[in-house]
């Protein structure tokens, strides 16, 4: 490791026990070597001691940057892996991170402008709306339309954290897969990859931009979700305008409640909302955590959900998105066969894993699951039992999909805090079996004759040119062919006279040299002169 790294790695544990971090680990002798070198070898003390520890935690990752941050932020909406304490904390990640000064993110503001704030804005709040791991916002209004906008813009100097974390990820991966053979198949290093690209991503604000736009086309009207209006015009790399919403944050429990929200509809408008974009758009919003995920006022018993902050979109091709569904219902079905097919199929397992076996085992996880309201259900745990049997088959991890594991993680935490008796089998199931249908069954060849019939409409007035084009491209290539096979034939009969040539004239010359080696005169120099005579008719037959 370079001492860059190293020093970013001492910096990471010095918060942590400054915060007194180690506190989380349990009462356990596996874990006394641990405490001990926290005592022997780390001089620091825990200076929080007066403070609970989630708020500790909270405060730590909050400090290490918006690498940890994130990871608080998923952390947080696991409400079922973690208790209160802690998830209640870790909450306040989503967008009540320590803010920057007003002041100097004006200036940041008007360098992206290119003058002054005033010139297009009024009523600019210096106060930010909300603040999170990578950029802030705050409230003004336009003054070319006297709309409300917000205007975000990306932290200053957090670049160089980021690129030193992500660095560090990646050496500790190498480090990872070299002295644990087992650990390759996790494919850490492309997992880290994956998670620098989604980071780097979020810091050009004019690709969140664009991700809106795209999300919000393919929802225009619909009565599920809302995505606000971007200001492309008055946008950069740095700067983002769109307009301001108003909404409930989703965590507000009582707020929705006391709005009248219906929550078991807006449960599994979420369901829908996410296959919707996972499996007809291909294109689906990936940092769904309570921060960026509001709910409107209007029309409390046909709720609709309000998305920002698409920074993180994730896509799939049509074999991901057909293996997933087709896995998925199988999963359903309670068709723990297909499963283990489809996977051997697909080369997420070894092609000589004993499927039988591997029935067995995805059974022995998923079975428990079924027919449980989704409070008792808990996908962090299958997911680990399903990482126990992946070690036993020696299942890779795919890094194309690790963004959608971790929003169905998100659409879990969401789902849970909103109505725990959702059942989400239920509300999955119609939807990927209509899903299926139109891909496979008699409906999607009519899809696929009305995609094409455009383009057959537009090709069929000239199809008897193309016709006749096509034959007279045969009866060319035809004669072409009839020509190179006559040159093949002809090189065949020049190459079999050329082998002649050469050998009576290498007979020859071995005759000469046979008759001089005797002594003969006058016969050596006839041969050998005839032989170079037929080596000279045997090169110009292969000039041929």
């Amino acid at each position: 490791m370079t001492y860059s790294e190293l020093k970013r790695l001492y910096q990471i544990i010095e918060v942590k026990l400054r915060y007194g971090l180690d506190d989380f680990l349990p009462d356990d002798p596996r874990v006394k070597l641990p405490k001990l070198a926290r005592k022997s070898l780390f001089w620091v003390k825990n200076q929080h001691a007066d403070k609970p520890l989630g708020e500790r935690l909270r405060l730590a990752l909050q400090e290490l940057g918006p690498v940890w941050i994130k990871l608080g932020q998923m952390m947080s909406t696991r409400r079922d892996l973690f208790p209160p304490h802690i998830a209640d904390q870790l909450a306040l990640l989503q967008d009540q991170v320590e803010p920057f000064d007003g002041r100097l993110a004006k200036q940041h503001m008007e360098e992206s402008l290119g003058g002054p704030l005033e010139q297009w804005f009024d009523d600019f709040d210096e106060v930010p709306l909300a603040s999170a791991s990578i950029a802030q916002v705050h409230t003004a209004v336009l003054k070319e339309n006297g709309r409300e906008v917000v205007l975000k813009v990306i932290r200053p100097d957090i670049l160089p954290v980021i690129q030193a974390d992500i660095k560090l990820m990646y050496r500790m991966a190498g480090i990872v897969s070299n002295i644990l053979p087992e650990a390759r198949r996790l494919r850490p290093t492309e997992v880290v990859r994956e998670y620098e690209k989604t980071l780097l991503d979020e810091l050009n604000l004019m690709r969140e931009a664009a991700n809106s736009i795209q999300l919000r086309r393919n929802f225009d009207d619909s009565e599920m979700l809302y995505v606000p209006e971007m200001f492309t015009d008055y946008s950069s790399e740095r700067l983002l305008v769109m307009e301001r919403i108003y909404g409930i944050q989703v965590s507000d429990i009582d707020a929705l409640k006391a709005n009248g929200t219906d929550l078991k509809l807006l449960s599994e408008n979420a369901v829908t909302v996410f296959f919707t974009q996972v499996f007809r758009d291909s294109f689906f919003h990936a940092d769904m955590h309570p921060g960026n995920i509001f709910v409107s006022y209007e029309r409390p018993e046909n709720p609709q959900w309000i998305a920002l902050d698409c920074g993180i979109v994730g896509t799939l091709n049509r074999e991901d998105k057909r293996y997933l569904a087709e896995n998925l219902l199988a999963f359903f079905h309670r068709d723990y066969r297909k499963v283990a097919e489809l996977h051997v199929d697909s080369g997420w397992v070894p092609p000589d894993t004993n499927v039988d076996e591997f029935e067995v085992a995805i059974r022995t996880v998923c079975e428990p699951i079924f027919e449980k309201p989704i409070c008792e259900i808990s996908f962090g745990h299958v997911l680990l039992n399903l990482f126990n049997t992946a070690r036993r088959f020696n299942m890779e991890v795919q890094p194309q999909l690790v963004l959608l594991q971790k929003t169905l993680l998100y659409v879990e935490g969401l789902g849970r805090q909103l109505y725990p008796q959702l059942d989400l089998w239920d509300t999955a199931k119609p939807f990927l079996e209509d899903w299926m249908s139109r891909q496979v069954g008699p409906q999607a060849i009519v899809e696929a004759v009305k995609s094409k019939a455009p383009f057959w409409a537009e090709k069929l007035p000239e199809l008897p040119e193309l016709l006749y084009d096509s034959l007279r491209q045969g009866k060319a290539m035809n004669q072409r062919m009839d020509k190179l096979y006559d040159n093949f034939m002809e090189s065949r009969r020049n190459q079999g006279q050329a082998r002649f040539h050469f050998g009576i004239g290498a007979t020859l010359v071995v005759c000469s040299a046979i008759l001089f080696s005797n002594h003969v005169e006058t016969y050596p120099a006839v041969s050998a002169a005839m032989g170079v005579t037929f080596w000279l008719l045997g090169w110009r037959a292969c000039r041929k």
